[in-house]
């Protein structure tokens, strides 16, 4: 191409971008928009969002250790399931967008969508700031007066973040997981997030081993939330503010939900074990 003939797209090209940018003003105009307001429009729809990221986590996750017999019983009886998940606020759904995208709200549509047909109720049972020895206090009006048949206890998160000592919570752990048991629901206990403001307290690997060893010990399961979300950033090498809410602290819209996704998957699977396999789980 000659100099003239470069010469003459080039011209061709700056006047198209200044007849593009002198339009915006009317367009904005007669949007009632201002010009920059028109022109980020613009980009956000030559822009679509990004799509979510698959859910998916640790293989081995979604089975638990446990079978639950109680639930099992429910299911096969036909009657209705009912379920209490008590915790803080992360239960209660601290970060989530509305009451519906809490991980109990989203874990009942997930069993619901699993067991068609079914009354299945999942009760949200908790409190923003709770410690453990608060949400035992309240154990025989908010869990046990359900007579629920699975209870899902999330704990842990709060005695870290207000550096407690571990050897009390052990106990106060125990003595919780013995009163849902006696109550005769199934118990799967659900350790802490894995979150910047956790991730910078001493304790917090303590904590961990502590909620991993009492799931052992009185034989109940455990869901490891701290481990699905550090594969999450570790291995998935998502960045937090993609499962975090922005207060690095709770969880999102789309944890929640994924959390929900695969705890359901953990419990149908559990609760509708053949008996030759549960038996060989103790």
């Amino acid at each position: 191409m000659s100099a003239n003939n470069k010469y003459s797209v080039g011209c061709l090209l700056c006047a198209a971008v200044v007849l593009a940018a002198l339009a915006m003003p009317v367009r904005a105009q007669v949007l009632g928009a201002h010009p920059a307001a028109a022109a980020a429009a613009a980009i956000a729809v030559a822009r679509p969002p990004l799509p979510s990221p698959a859910c998916g986590g640790p293989a081995g996750l979604a089975r638990f250790t446990q079978p639950l017999r109680h639930t099992a019983r429910r299911l096969a009886g036909g009657g209705p399931l009912v379920i209490v998940a008590i915790g803080s606020s992360s239960t209660a759904g601290a970060g989530a967008s509305s009451p519906a995208a809490s991980y109990p709200s989203r874990l009942a549509e997930e069993l619901k969508q699993r067991f068609p047909g079914r009354d299945i109720t999942v009760l949200n049972r908790g409190v923003n700031g709770e410690q453990t020895d608060q949400m035992l206090a309240r154990f025989e009006t908010d869990v046990i007066a359900a007579h629920p048949d699975l209870v899902l206890w999330q704990v842990g998160t709060n005695s870290v973040l207000r550096d407690h000592p571990l050897r009390p919570h052990a106990a106060l752990l125990r003595e919780g997981i013995e009163q849902l048991k006696e109550a005769g629901a199934d118990v799967v206990l659900m350790d802490m997030q894995y979150v910047p403001k956790v991730l910078t307290k001493p304790e917090t690997e303590g904590m961990e081993d502590q909620i991993a060893f009492a799931a052992k010990q009185e034989n109940v399961d455990l869901f490891g939330r701290f481990a699905l979300m550090r594969n999450w950033h570790e291995v998935r090498h998502m960045p937090f503010d993609a499962f975090v809410a922005p207060d690095q602290l709770h969880m999102n819209d789309w944890s929640y939900a994924c959390l929900a996704k695969l705890l359901a998957a953990a419990i149908s699977e559990a609760a509708t074990r053949p008996i030759a396999s549960a038996r060989t789980a103790h």
